[in-house]
């Protein structure tokens, strides 16, 4: 559900104050300050089987003032929640990168980031601490949005108003791009029948160009590669709002079903938001090994870090079907991958005329 921009901005700026006064009690109680988040480590990672996505388990650690490294880091949190409360009162934005640089002008050295995996760290511990985004931070990443296109009529909340946009009468060839904070979209009207997300540009044209949202009634979405936090969550609001169907098309390695996986079940750094990114009912639609034997699609061999991987996902919770397993295991014994242009082998109409219609049908998806 989208929801208003200034009651958003607000209840963001109250917890992290809400942040700095807890530091400011614990210091008038003269106990060391500290900050306790959960153990930030693939060990405390667990998968619950009940909602299928990733958080984090029961380990916590605690960042104390006590000594010279914790009481630094401490410092770096409380001059970022200063910033942030300020830029969330100026109505302003700025990039994880600009918050990197902009510590350099801090008047205390000690609290300067020494690059910036320190300083995106330290905005997720907020998130964690304050159970708030860095999106409703006002913080974005440094890429472009990905972009959808299909039969969808949104409203969206800008700095200049509300507009009303229709996601193919109102767009370029290039599609509604998705803000940063999706959260302000409200979903006005649709004619979809189903979400497609796409892994590579490439593809995403092909289905464009030959009509395939419009033939099949699909919200196209084009991941870019791993998905942005951004493209994951307007596809599980789309799921969950408008109750459409969610099917993800990559490439045919191990790197693309981890794609997959992190549209479906979460990631492991953003666990602390599996509930808020993942999509667990979204499924797979290929490429998949059986589709390079049955199609005997043009093909790269498996390098040794692509065999390491399928070797690894076939411990990962995530996989542990049957079906997953025997693609896998197929994808061992054939030690081939392919990337899902390979389909052009059989022509440019090959995906939207003949794969697609029938692998979704077999789904039950068309």
């Amino acid at each position: 559900m989208s929801t208003d921009r200034s009651d958003s901005d607000d209840s963001a700026r109250e917890r992290l104050i809400e942040l700095a006064a807890d530091f400011y009690d614990q210091f008038a109680a003269g106990q060391i300050p500290e900050m306790e988040l959960p153990t930030r480590t693939k060990s405390n990672i667990e998968y619950d089987e009940n909602s299928d996505v990733w958080v984090y388990g029961d380990r916590t650690s605690t960042r104390s003032a006590n000594s010279v490294r914790g009481a630094r880091k401490l410092l770096k949190a409380i001059y970022t929640i200063d910033f942030l409360a300020d830029q969330l009162g100026e109505d302003r934005s700025s990039t994880l990168r600009e918050l990197y640089y902009l510590s350099e002008s801090w008047d205390n050295e000690e609290a300067q980031f020494s690059d910036q995996d320190e300083s995106n760290q330290l905005v997720e511990d907020l998130e964690i601490v304050s159970e708030v985004t860095r999106e409703d931070f006002h913080m974005r990443p440094e890429e472009s949005g990905a972009t959808l296109m299909g039969p969808l009529h949104l409203r969206e909340q800008t700095r200049r108003g509300e507009r009303e946009i229709h996601c193919q009468k109102d767009v370029g060839e290039g599609g509604y791009q998705i803000p940063n904070n999706p959260d302000t979209i409200e979903f006005l009207d649709h004619d979809a029948e189903f979400i497609l997300c796409v892994e590579t540009g490439g593809m995403r044209d092909r289905l464009v160009e030959n009509g395939f949202d419009d033939d099949y009634g699909t919200i196209v979405v084009h991941l870019k590669g791993q998905p942005a936090r951004a493209t994951r969550r307007i596809t599980k609001r789309l799921h969950d709002e408008l109750d459409l169907p969610v099917v993800v098309f990559t490439d045919g390695d191990p790197w693309s079903y981890r794609i997959y996986g992190s549209v479906a079940y979460g990631s492991i750094k953003s666990a602390h938001l599996s509930d808020y990114l993942a999509t667990p009912e979204a499924q797979f639609v290929g490429i998949q090994p059986t589709d390079i034997v049955e199609y005997d699609l043009p093909t790269d061999p498996l390098a040794d870090s692509d065999i390491n991987a399928l070797e690894s996902e076939l411990s990962d919770p995530r996989f542990q079907t049957d079906y997953w397993r025997e693609q896998i295991e197929l994808q061992l014994d054939i030690e081939k991958k392919a990337e899902q242009q390979a389909l052009a082998s059989r022509g440019l109409d090959f995906v939207t005329d003949t794969y697609l219609p029938e692998r979704l049908t077999e789904m039950g998806v068309l």
